[in-house]
């Protein structure tokens, strides 16, 4: 493909966003076409497609959102040319006030004094709009639209202001295309984490606590493994783990700089007459623990790491199950380092994200996000740093892309987008350069020299919220954990009562090894046993009757389906070890 033609192609986001932007106007033309009472709002594209707010004076039902969808249809093999044109502010309002467009109104007044007024006009639809757009209607491939939902929404996000209809969809050049995008969202649905944790008991949801989760046994297994693990990695690489307080006092808050930038989204409290807040982050405990005792070049860099309860106000309308919540554990580690360690410490700790992503069998790409208007020290500061995390992960051979104005308000960032099995992207880890805070609380080491210096440091996390990133497995792995990481690792069958006994015999024995056992002890069918122990995504079974008492063995079944047959039960044991012990992906 030439690089002209390939400009008109989805792999071109520019393209992918114009084809969108002009589907939502071709879907509010099909609107206004079949209820012309109907009063537009606005019409963006988004990530995943496009939507159109809409105030109606009756519900989008899915039999009107299918009548709207074939009348899109028809608008594309109309194949009407999109003409833009202008007009002063005056002439513009009077142009939607006659079509009775009294959200166009409102916007064309609030746009600058010195701002474009423009329009694109497709047959006898006319939308104010500053574009682009395709050339036509007939760009649009009718059969391969699909309108995907429809929501309430407030005007202009404002929840005192009118409740609108928000109508999502989502189009591809080719119909195939469409069709493999809905086989990715159902297969989506299928994998929900907030099913999923449901049917196997791993967390729950109350109002009583919204944006609070609830993790139940199975649950609190996956979570303590999850952080074994976790464990493990971090010693090995030299960190040392730390607890601070939930609640410290206002002064800290207001030194670190998160009272002044952080402050809507945090919990307070007052204790004694005094102002507290319940910690949004762990950060500003880890730079009292630094502060505790004097230090030397010769313990530089520091490493010190925390799995700290955080709490933080999230809008009711933006939380979703584990993925957004009030509440959570977050895997916070500071690296304390003298100025020439900087590259090495940011390179170190990449290997490190490196190891622990694969072993969930994660990809991820590097977004470098730079100084955001809200923001503490100096311009050159934030050059200086921007520059070391740019040649730390190039000097790696690693690509990345810059995110304007992303940055904490302290430093620039690297952020890692997790790829799962569908092809999502999930930002878990980030890996924060910081000179403000050490400068804040005048931490300091004694250097080579004698002399006092002032440390720099990271923030990072890799999981980033525990509960987040449980739910990111848990639809990466349709809730079929890899045996080290599963709730339960054996399930054992026995087929009659008789095998009672010794199917307890077995349990007793993998647990003795340290392995996660239940016995299915209920008088049903062997074959009902399995298809419910193989939808509770239970990596082993272990069916035993009369001939498996006889031999001393088991008969093993994989939740794949696969028959291992019989083996015994060291065997078998031996088989579980090497899966935990090196964290197989099955």
């Amino acid at each position: 493909m030439s690089e002209e033609n390939s400009q008109y192609t989805f792999e071109n986001e520019t393209y992918r966003k114009t084809y969108w932007h002009t589907c939502s106007h071709v879907l509010a033309q099909a609107v206004k076409r079949l209820y012309p009472e109907v009063k537009l709002a606005i019409g963006p594209s988004i990530d995943n497609g496009f939507y159109y707010d809409l105030d109606s004076p009756f519900p989008f039902t899915p039999e009107i959102m299918e009548q709207i969808e074939g009348e899109m249809r028809k608008i594309c093999k109309e194949k009407l040319k999109l003409e833009r044109f202008e007009l002063p502010r005056a002439e513009a309002v009077k142009f939607m006030e006659e079509k009775g467009e009294p959200y166009k109104v409102e916007l064309i007044n609030d746009l600058p004094e010195d701002a474009v007024i423009s329009f694109y006009k497709q047959g006898e639809f006319t939308d104010l709009c500053a574009g682009p757009h395709l050339d036509s209607t007939g760009r649009i491939k009718g059969n391969a639209i699909k309108l995907t939902a429809c929501n309430a929404a407030y005007w202009r996000g404002d929840s005192s202001r009118q409740t609108l209809q928000r109508i999502y969809g989502v189009a591809f050049p080719r119909k195939d295309e469409l069709d493999e995008y809905l086989a990715r969202i159902e297969e989506a649905k299928k994998r929900d984490h907030r099913k999923l944790g449901k049917e196997l008991g791993l967390f729950m949801l109350r109002d009583e606590g919204p944006g609070f989760p609830f993790f139940l046994p199975k649950g609190m297994v996956l979570k303590n493994t999850l952080l074994d693990y976790w464990r493990q990695v971090h010693k090995k690489y030299g960190y040392l783990e730390i607890s601070t307080p939930i609640i410290l006092n206002r002064q800290l808050w207001e030194r670190s700089g998160h009272w002044d930038h952080y402050k809507q989204n945090m919990y307070t409290t007052v204790i004694d007459g005094e102002d507290y807040a319940i910690k949004p982050m762990n950060c500003p405990g880890g730079m009292l623990v630094y502060a505790s005792e004097p230090h030397s070049y010769r313990d530089l860099p520091l490493r010190v790491g925390e799995i700290g309860l955080v709490h933080r106000h999230e809008l009711s309308g933006a939380l979703h199950g584990l993925f957004r919540v009030r509440c959570f554990s977050q895997d916070d580690a500071h690296v304390f380092m003298t100025r020439d360690q900087m590259k090495d410490v940011i390179q170190e700790t990449v290997r490190l994200f490196d190891e622990v992503y694969s072993t969930f069998g994660l990809s991820y790409t590097i977004e470098l996000s730079t100084m955001p208007e809200d923001h503490i020290g100096t311009v050159e500061e934030w050059e200086r740093n921007q520059e070391i995390l740019k040649n730390a992960i190039t000097d790696m051979g690693k690509d990345f892309v810059i995110n304007e104005g992303d940055g904490a308000f302290y430093g620039p960032k690297l952020d890692f987008h997790l790829a799962d099995s569908l092809g999502r992207t999930w930002q878990c880890g980030t890996i924060q350069l910081d000179s403000q805070l050490p400068e804040r609380f005048e931490l300091e080491y004694v250097g080579e020299d004698g002399q006092k210096h002032r440390p720099v440091m990271i923030h990072r996390v890799v999981l980033g919220s525990i509960e987040r990133f449980i739910g990111v497995i848990t639809e990466h792995f349709a809730g079929a954990f890899p045996t080290w990481l599963a709730p339960v690792q054996v399930k054992v069958l026995p087929i009659t009562d008789r095998a009672g006994g010794y199917a307890k015999e077995i349990s007793a024995a993998l647990d003795a090894q340290g392995f996660r056992v239940e016995v299915d002890e209920r008088n049903e069918k062997i074959g009902k046993k399995i298809r419910e122990a193989t939808m509770e995504k239970i990596p082993y079974m272990l069916v035993v009757g009369d001939r498996d008492i006889e031999n001393q063995t088991v008969s093993v079944r994989h939740r794949s389906g696969e028959d291992l047959g019989a083996m015994s039960l060291d065997a078998f044991a031996a088989l579980l070890k090497e899966a935990v012990d090196t964290k197989a992906k099955n």
